[in-house]
C-alpha cells in the first residue's frame, strides 16, 4: 500500500509538471494555508506544493512569501467542451451543466493516466472505474458518469464523436446530472485523450 502511494504520488507530481506549464505569481497573505491559496486559484494542493520546490514545510507558509500558482494549459479547449455539452442541453430544454473544477482536475488526470500508459477504458490501473477514482479524490456524488474519448484534434470534433454515440449522448443529455468536468491530455506523439466526468452531488 505504501509503495502504491509513493508511485501515485509521483504519478501527481510528474503529472503537474505537464499539464501545468504557465504560471502566476501569489503573495502569501495573513491567515492563508496551502489549501485556502489552492482552492481560491483552483488547483489541487498537490501541483501547489510540486510548482513550489522553495517551500520546505508546506504547513508553514509567511505573509510576504511568493508563490507560484501553476495555470492549467488545456483549459480553454475543455471549457469550450462545457460550452457545446451545455448548447446541447439547452436545445433538448434541459439544466446546464455547472462547471466543477475538482471534477475537472480529476477528469485531466484521468485523460493523464490513459496517455501516458497508452490504455483506453473506463477502468483505470492507477485509479481503478471512475467512481472509485472520483470518491478517492475526495468527490461526493449521487450519481455519476464518464465519456472518454481520444484522437480528436478539437472540442467540436470530439463532441461530435459522443453526440453521434448513444452511450455518449445518453450522458451528455442526462437529467441525472447536475455538474461536469473535463480533462484533456496529450500523449508523446501528440494524440489527444479527453474525459467527460458527471455528477449530481450529494
Amino acid at each position: 500500500m505504501k509503495k502504491r502511494a509513493i508511485l501515485i504520488l509521483l504519478f501527481v507530481m510528474l503529472f503537474s509538471a505537464q499539464a501545468f506549464a504557465q504560471s502566476t505569481t501569489y503573495i502569501v497573505r495573513s491567515g492563508d494555508t496551502m489549501w485556502k491559496i489552492a482552492s481560491r486559484n483552483q488547483v489541487g494542493v498537490s501541483e501547489l506544493i510540486s510548482a513550489n520546490p522553495q517551500i520546505r514545510n508546506a504547513n508553514l507558509i509567511y505573509p510576504g512569501q511568493k508563490l507560484t500558482i501553476p495555470t492549467v494549459t488545456t483549459a480553454a479547449q475543455e471549457d469550450e467542451v462545457i460550452r457545446l455539452v451545455n448548447v446541447e442541453r439547452s436545445r433538448q430544454g434541459l439544466q446546464t451543466l455547472a462547471k466543477n473544477w475538482e471534477l475537472c482536475r480529476v477528469a485531466r488526470y484521468k485523460s493523464a493516466d490513459m496517455a501516458n500508459k497508452g490504455y483506453f477504458s473506463h477502468t483505470s490501473p492507477t485509479y481503478g472505474s471512475p467512481f472509485k477514482m472520483m470518491e478517492t479524490f475526495g468527490i461526493r456524488f449521487s450519481s455519476a458518469g464518464e465519456n472518454i474519448a481520444y484522437g480528436q484534434r478539437s472540442p467540436q470534433e470530439v463532441m461530435n464523436g459522443w453526440m453521434n454515440s448513444p452511450g455518449h449522448r445518453s450522458n451528455i443529455l442526462s437529467p441525472s446530472y447536475t455538474q461536469i468536468g473535463v480533462g484533456l491530455a496529450r500523449n508523446s506523439s501528440g494524440v489527444l485523450y479527453w474525459t467527460q466526468m458527471f455528477i449530481k452531488p450529494l
